[in-house]
């Protein structure tokens, strides 16, 4: 799992987990803020991911007109 480089607002976490889940990013992105009405940890757990999960590594080099 990476963090997202294409859908990416914050720190690619949302993109990421929806890249991998195959889902839109929007609807993470939805689930998160609907989740922080909850009591619970989601703040540090998306710190958390944010430090420990490496960005995607960039695909077509420079010259691409968008990274992959």
């Amino acid at each position: 799992m990476y963090r997202s480089r294409r859908h990416k607002v914050i720190a690619g976490v949302c993109g990421g987990i929806a890249e991998r889940l195959g889902w839109s990013p929007n609807v993470v992105r939805l689930l998160f803020v609907l989740s922080c009405i909850l009591p619970g940890p989601q703040f540090i757990i998306y710190l958390l991911m944010w430090i420990f999960i490496r960005k995607a590594p960039v695909t077509g080099g420079p010259s691409a007109p968008y990274y992959q």
